[in-house]
């Protein structure tokens, strides 16, 4: 019953706090405020907003065809369709269950590919890990562009960032010990745990043994430059956010970034921290607010249509297996 209760708070609680967001950003506003955002999505150019739906499907693809190179070490073939399908209906998983989809994205491998369940959620791992590198660099170059507000803001809020960094030095060195504590555990339960992580290392270990490691480099940044192009792309749509500079959007885009999994697929977290950047950077907050929801409904609109689509093709495509 426990756990019963658990698994709908995870669903239920990032939903409500999603709405509860929408809500409170729009009971907020005065009438004429939410009438001009409003006014400034109806008259946002579409032909940006269009070139970006496409961009972020070319994204998407780019992951499913990545993905092989992760597979052909541990000796398993795939088909792209069945991959491509498998990446979107995870990424509509996640507007259900948040942080489900590389959970059924495994799941779908593993029932038509045959690819067992530890080592595609082994490989999932080491793109998220691929993913995670070129976040940061991307966070290095948002903050070279953005040195000196960003640590006016920091000085102004009383945060020291050597602390934050202390922390986090602190809680790797806890996981190092509990890790090494399972690994030396001949606890039944601890043994099982074992016996999953050796597959989830195989599978991760398989980035090291690539034979096509440039071309796996090249998709993942091919995947990263469409979805940054993805998001500057919006910014011609608006009039008031065509001239802003390389580094506001790389800074909104990373807090985009990591907003989207706050909730389910990010809903109404990802408008206002994008948004509350741009107005932070001197934007118009229509304009900023406008801006967010045009980003996140683009982004959406990719996942439903082709993760739909996917959700109800996957089964038909492979009604032998």
């Amino acid at each position: 019953m426990r756990k019963k209760t658990t698994r709908i708070l995870k669903i239920f609680i990032p939903l409500f706090l999603g709405i509860f967001l929408i809500w409170y950003s729009l009971g907020t506003a005065t009438p004429q405020e939410r009438a001009e955002i409003w006014s400034s999505i109806k008259q946002a150019d579409k032909s940006w907003i269009i070139i970006s739906f496409f961009l972020g499907a070319l994204s998407h693809l780019s992951r499913a065809y990545r993905w092989k190179y992760l597979l052909e070490p541990m000796g398993y073939t795939s088909r792209l369709s069945n991959r491509f399908m498998a990446v979107m209906v995870a990424y509509l998983a996640n507007f259900g269950i948040p942080r489900s989809g590389e959970v059924l994205r495994a799941v779908s491998l593993s029932s038509y590919e045959k690819v067992p369940f530890e080592k595609g959620f082994g490989t999932i791992i080491s793109e998220r890990v691929a993913d995670l590198l070129i976040l940061m660099l991307i966070v290095v170059l948002a903050i070279s562009f953005k040195t000196e507000t960003l640590l006016t803001y920091l000085q102004e809020q009383h945060i020291n960032p050597l602390n934050t960094f202390l922390i986090f030095l602190m809680l790797l060195a806890i996981m190092v010990i509990a890790l090494n504590f399972v690994r030396r555990s001949s606890w039944p339960p601890f043994q099982k745990l074992k016996k999953i992580a050796k597959g989830l290392l195989e599978g991760m270990r398989s980035i090291l043994r690539m034979k096509h490691k440039w071309k796996f480099i090249f998709h993942t940044v091919f995947i990263w430059t469409m979805y940054v192009l993805m998001f500057f792309v919006i910014s011609q749509s608006l009039p008031e956010t065509a001239n802003v500079g390389s580094g506001t959007l790389l800074a909104a885009f990373i807090v985009g970034s990591f907003a989207v999994s706050a909730t389910n697929g990010g809903l109404g977290v990802y408008p206002l921290a994008v948004g509350g950047i741009l107005i932070f950077f001197g934007i118009e907050e229509h304009a900023a607010e406008a801006f967010g929801w045009i980003s996140w409904t683009t982004q959406t609109f990719v996942v439903l249509i082709f993760g739909g689509l996917s959700f109800i093709l996957l089964p038909i495509l492979n009604n032998r297996k």
